[in-house]
């Protein structure tokens, strides 16, 4: 278990002994940083969009020339995503090499001109930098609402650090506590069978309230990149109890694949609220 989280601005952020690479970055040129957004007028905030894009270009600000960078899905890493294309583009960065958790993101990330490659040939990652849809006081987060969960969580886990970037309705007492869903990929093979086994074994939480197949706006079911199912899992009040062993018993049900629950990957998570202040939590 990591320790306690500890909240704190960005400019004030103290780099922690895990985050010191052995090896030495290559040289970089000198970029322009992301310049402070004027506060917002009173008694308006800043829209959603605009604060996601505060937290992206802040995460990307920690990328360095020769990186290996996951690429993460969703409309606030997109955000980000336009940033890294836009410096490498003015050689503010350079030899950065992308690794996509999406073929949406592949698509968006080759569009402007970010080059890719995978884990096979990068098996360690430098820096990764995704989205979340929440975000827990320990730092765990539920993602995978786009369905890309399963090739999110294979490159955040293979990264040395992983900045999460939200705006601050992402934040909740706890994971699920948005009472919006909870996913699971699932193989598609008796898919039903696989449904009914998660709701047995979630109808010992107090809060659960229901599972379903996700399905496409033709009705039938949605797919991911892998050619897999999601089994969207739904709690009124969040999940209590040991998020572990909650995990670990998901996990061993046969035919589900992986689960939207990101514990203990995380490292840091940019947070940019209305008002346009920036908070940044540490583990």
């Amino acid at each position: 278990m990591r320790g306690a989280v500890c909240p704190q601005t960005l400019d004030a952020a103290i780099p922690l002994p895990h985050l010191l690479f052995a090896r030495s970055p290559p040289p970089r040129r000198r970029r322009t940083p992301t310049p402070a957004p004027a506060p917002a007028p009173a008694g308006m905030g800043l829209s959603q969009e605009e604060q996601k894009r505060i937290a992206a270009h802040r995460a990307v600000e920690q990328v360095e020339s020769g990186m290996v960078v996951g690429l993460g899905t969703g409309s606030t890493a997109a955000h980000a995503l336009d940033r890294l294309g836009e410096l490498l583009r003015r050689g503010a960065l350079r030899d950065v090499v992308g690794i996509p958790t999406s073929l949406k993101t592949a698509a968006h990330a080759a569009a402007v001109g970010i080059p890719l490659s995978d884990l096979d040939s990068h098996p360690r990652v430098d820096l990764s930098i995704d989205g979340a849809d929440e975000v827990d006081p320990s730092l765990n987060l539920v993602k995978g609402r786009g369905g890309s969960l399963l090739r999110e969580k294979m490159i955040e886990a293979a990264s040395d650090r992983f900045v999460v970037i939200v705006d601050d309705s992402k934040l909740v007492p706890r994971l699920g506590a948005s009472a919006l869903a909870v996913p699971v990929e699932v193989v598609p093979f008796c898919h039903n069978y696989t449904l009914t086994q998660l709701k047995t074994l979630l109808n010992q939480q107090p809060h659960f309230s229901g599972a379903k197949l996700r399905t496409a706006a033709d009705g039938a079911p949605f797919l991911t990149d892998n050619s897999n199912y999601i089994i969207d899992l739904y709690f009124e009040d969040g999940i209590t109890g040991d998020l572990n062993a909650i995990s670990d018993g998901i996990l061993r049900l046969t035919g589900v694949v992986e689960h939207g629950m990101f514990l203990g990957i995380a490292t840091e998570v940019i947070v940019a609220n209305k008002d346009g202040s920036v908070l940044v939590l540490n583990k």
